[in-house]
């Protein structure tokens, strides 16, 4: 048996009292993180921002985005501590498809530790619901899923889907709040970083109340 399946119960759920594992999931293969960026730019409308410079990135800086252009079912992509950072707006259809996920969901609660900040403990993972900010990194093995944000099945993906995130590698699938399905190879909920808000159309990402700058 393997240890992803260790991971799970019977059921598909996550064990939340295992201790979190992130740091063994960065960035494994090259191809596979280069197939998820291209499959995201191929799957909505993306803007891609790198604002600090590489030296600052380098050292951990909090990384400060405009979203006030942000559309509705748009999605920004930054980078923060050589991580790509999904920004997404959801609009009125994806809000209401996540309330109808948690049946199929490996921790609907994000109840296992390490990858959801408190204010980020709610059904949609997020300070404000309409915008999603999480690291864009698979928490099985590394890779990059792409985005799929069309409703309905086929290509591999349950006639439940609401839309979300599917990993290439192998096979995991996440939805618009970034957690993960059941009886998936990932055994953890993609990753909520550090942000906050310092206006109604731009946030930080790197700083919290527990993170400083």
């Amino acid at each position: 048996m393997s240890q992803d399946t260790l991971l799970q119960d019977e059921d598909g759920a996550v064990d939340p009292n295992l201790p979190p594992d992130p740091s063994r999931r960065f960035w494994v293969g090259t191809a596979c993180a280069v197939g998820g960026v291209a499959g995201v730019a191929t799957a909505i409308p993306l803007v891609s921002t790198f604002a600090p410079s590489e030296k600052a990135r380098a050292a951990g800086a909090p990384v400060e985005v405009d979203i006030g252009d942000l559309a509705p079912g748009q999605m920004r992509t930054v980078e923060w501590r050589g991580k790509p950072v999904w920004l997404l707006r959801r609009d009125d259809a994806q809000l209401t498809g996540i309330k109808e996920q948690d049946p199929y969901l490996a921790d609907p609660n994000s109840e296992r530790p390490g990858y959801t900040p408190e204010y980020a403990k709610n059904e949609y993972r997020s300070r404000k619901p309409e915008l999603f900010v999480c690291v864009g990194i698979c928490t099985h093995l590394g890779c990059s899923p792409t985005a799929h944000f069309a409703p309905g099945g086929g290509g591999g993906l349950p006639a439940t889907w609401e839309g979300g995130f599917l990993c290439p590698c192998h096979g995991s699938t996440f939805d618009l709040a970034g957690r993960v399905y059941k009886n998936k190879p990932a055994p953890d909920n993609l990753e909520v970083p550090p942000y906050q808000y310092l206006s109604d159309t731009r946030i930080i990402v790197g700083v919290d109340e527990e993170n400083k700058a």
